[in-house]
């Protein structure tokens, strides 16, 4: 999506969302794991990641369907994370055009391991949050980041979202990364801000 595209579609929704439509209050707040995550602790003795894509989402919104898992490595990790995936049994099925390279785990679910260089990677990894499940997951910051960068309708869906539901610490954070490392797009994430508490009011 383009910034044009993206400044029509924001300006679209602006004119259409009404203050509370959509779920109830007690829905958006709900935290729910009903999809699994894979076991990746194996990965967590030999290489630094975070779970970042939809799996990441529903530690700030509530879960929306996703049977991908997305984790994100530094650029010079990827070799020893490929290799750990190989000894789980993980099968290589091609590269991603952002860094990186995808696999078809034992179960048959998808991974994709996401590997660019970018100057908040770092602190992305070493900032993530523990989930239910153990695993380290992407600070709400970061994702957003990810997601703003990515710019698909979805994930500018999921912004819109999970800012919603953000207390004044998420959003000020949120705020200070996307102005540190993406300037250009703080004007939409105003936008998605005040679309996402709409939905939130009663």
């Amino acid at each position: 999506m383009t910034p044009e595209q993206r400044k029509q579609y924001l300006s679209i929704a602006s004119r259409h969302v009404k203050p509370g439509s959509g779920s109830s209050p007690l829905a958006l707040r709900e935290r729910t794991d009903a999809y699994g995550t894979p076991d990746l602790r194996f990965l967590m003795a030999c290489v630094e990641f975070a779970v970042v894509g939809g799996l990441a989402t529903r530690l700030y919104m509530p879960e929306r369907m996703t049977l991908d898992t997305d984790i994100l490595v530094r650029p010079d990790d990827a070799a020893r994370a490929e290799a750990a995936l190989r000894d789980a049994g993980c099968e290589k099925t091609g590269p991603l055009t952002i860094g990186g390279s995808t696999w078809r785990m034992p179960d048959g679910r998808s991974l994709d391991l996401v590997a660019f260089d970018a100057p908040w990677i770092e602190e992305a990894i070493r900032s993530s949050v523990r989930g239910k499940d153990g695993l380290p997951y992407i600070a709400l910051p970061y994702l957003v980041l990810m997601k703003l960068g990515a710019g698909r309708t979805q994930d500018l869906a999921d912004i819109s979202r999970m800012l919603g539901g953000a207390n004044a610490r998420g959003l000020a954070e949120s705020r200070r990364i996307v102005g540190r490392y993406r300037p250009e797009d703080v004007d939409d994430l105003e936008s998605l801000i005040r679309l996402g508490k709409l939905e939130y009011e009663k």
